[in-house]
């Protein structure tokens, strides 16, 4: 136990105790800190203490602390301190220079029967990702053609760059306006980056598969069922832009989105073809009148021009006459006027 006073003369000092603990199992050093304040009083009676802070370790916290120093092993040493951490990289990279020069003793001494297992042949369409000691060989891809590699220190990942088709099932979604419909889409999609298509995702035809239906669900959800039914081009242009921002990262180029179908429930149906059916009679309603009222409008033309000349009336009449005449019949209706009445029974 140690003890620091300050300057005797100065009428107020701190005093700070310090207690160091050094358990048996652990190099832990706990410490107590008590900050005193001791007020010189010549004038008045008595001092006064005020205690600031004082900290207490407990049965736990040593216990904590001497796990926490199992724990501390050596790879965090090293990645805590930078030269320890270029020497453990400079071991490694020596150890895999002699592994690749053991690899390579192999091949010459297995030779010629190496040549079975050294080469490997890439297709016109695919990009080979050489891993060497699981890092990116030379950070680029091999092929189309005949490509060497190492056994035992390499391994080889194969990548399709051909434009990928994908079906997305029906995926069930609820409307901006609360209604369930049921859509389903295709999806058409490319590698564009073969080394981060295999080194920043895990599987990426499952990641894209499951990105397309969550991604379409949630643009359905965004949109009313009547913007949905009329403009189908904005939905998959909405879910083609969400994919192609959260696939860049992935190597993954989506190419295009469509939407193939949208399956309304049975009783939506009905409701909807109710809708649509009394807005077409309530529609035909009103061109019946308005034609009603452009007859009605035509025929008090008509009758004005034919009250002006008495001939036209008569022309009219012979008019009718023939063309009753033309039909197959023999019953020939001959109007009358009441005037014509009246000056028949007048005379």
């Amino acid at each position: 136990m140690s003890r620091k006073k300050s300057n005797p003369v100065s009428s107020t000092a701190t005093c700070q105790v310090y207690l160091c603990v050094t358990p048996v199992k652990s190099s832990i050093c706990n410490r107590i800190v008590i900050n005193m304040q001791i007020t010189d009083n010549n004038n008045r009676e008595g001092s006064q203490n005020n205690i600031q802070h004082i900290i207490v370790p407990s049965e736990a916290d040593c216990e904590t602390g001497i796990k926490r120093d199992r724990d501390y092993t050596t790879e965090d040493r090293v990645l805590s301190n930078p030269r320890l951490m270029t020497q453990y990289n400079e071991d490694n990279k020596l150890i895999e220079k002699i592994l690749v020069i053991l690899s390579i003793v192999l091949t010459v001494v297995t030779f010629p029967l190496s040549l079975l297992y050294v080469f490997i042949i890439v297709r016109q369409f695919e990009r080979a990702v050489i891993l060497r000691n699981g890092k990116v060989y030379k950070q680029r891809v091999f092929g189309p053609g005949l490509i060497f590699y190492l056994p035992c220190v390499d391994s080889v990942k194969f990548t399709d760059l051909r434009t990928i088709c994908y079906d997305v099932p029906p995926q069930e979604a609820l409307t901006k306006d609360s209604l369930t419909i049921s859509v389903d889409a295709v999806v058409f999609y490319k590698i564009d980056d073969p080394i981060s298509a295999v080194v920043n995702v895990a599987n990426y035809k499952v990641a894209t598969q499951y990105l397309a239906a969550t991604t379409l669900r949630n643009a359905l959800g965004t949109r009313k069922l009547s913007e949905i039914l009329i403009n189908r081009p904005a939905v998959s242009y909405q879910v083609f832009q969400l994919m192609k921002h959260l696939t860049k990262n992935w190597g993954i180029q989506v190419v295009r989105v469509e939407i193939k179908d949208i399956s309304l429930p049975l009783q939506l149906q009905k409701a909807m073809a109710a809708e649509a059916e009394s807005t077409r009679l309530a529609n035909a309603k009103i061109i019946v009148a308005n034609a009603e009222i452009e007859t009605a409008k035509n025929l008090q033309k008509a009758t004005e021009m034919l009250m002006d000349n008495p001939f036209c009336m008569q022309l009219r009449y012979l008019q009718s006459l023939q063309m009753v005449a033309g039909d197959n019949t023999h019953t020939i209706v001959i109007p009358f006027s009441v005037d014509t009445f009246k000056n028949i029974f007048t005379k």
